[in-house]
């Protein structure tokens, strides 16, 4: 192996150093500037695209923000909408309820006008029966003659008590 010859061992060290002076010049002067320039775009690249991240992520919150907004407005808007017509109904069953009312009221005061009548013209024949029966009775016990003016005035004061 030529390597491990010692005779040749000064001039390999040689070529090694001028070897490696010319691939760190290469390298220095061609290579690294380019890789270097990557990396900068790279490092750009990502600062761009984290403040794109950023900005779409504030764009993205204002935008929930915003849709929140509207939901709890049209939320108020229902609610709104539903009490007023709640109240627009109460007052509509209310003025049902009145009209329900009066027609009641108006039927109870026929229904007790009707029972006044019929109760006054139940006493009126009441009173005449009872006239005519306590007549027959007053005939029969007595055996006399009892005037039918006597007896309305005793049964009209009996049945004042």
């Amino acid at each position: 192996m030529p390597q491990l010859d010692f005779s040749t061992y000064a001039p390999q060290l040689v070529w090694l150093a001028i070897s490696f002076a010319a691939l760190y010049f290469l390298m220095a002067r061609v290579a690294l500037p380019r890789i270097a320039t990557v990396i900068e775009e790279r490092r750009d690249r990502i600062a761009r695209d984290l403040d794109e991240a950023e900005r779409s992520r504030e764009e993205s919150e204002a935008a929930v923000a915003a849709y929140e907004a509207a939901l709890a407005e049209a939320r108020s808007r229902a609610h709104d909408i539903a009490r007023a017509n709640r109240d627009k109904l109460a007052s509509e069953i209310e003025a049902e309820r009145a009209k329900v009312d009066a027609v009641a009221a108006e039927r109870t005061a026929e229904a007790e006008r009707a029972i006044a009548q019929a109760k006054s013209a139940a006493l009126e024949e009441l009173g005449a029966v009872a006239g005519d029966l306590t007549e027959a009775i007053v005939k029969r016990l007595v055996g006399g003659r009892v005037t039918k003016k006597k007896v309305t005035d005793a049964v009209a004061a009996t049945m004042k008590s």
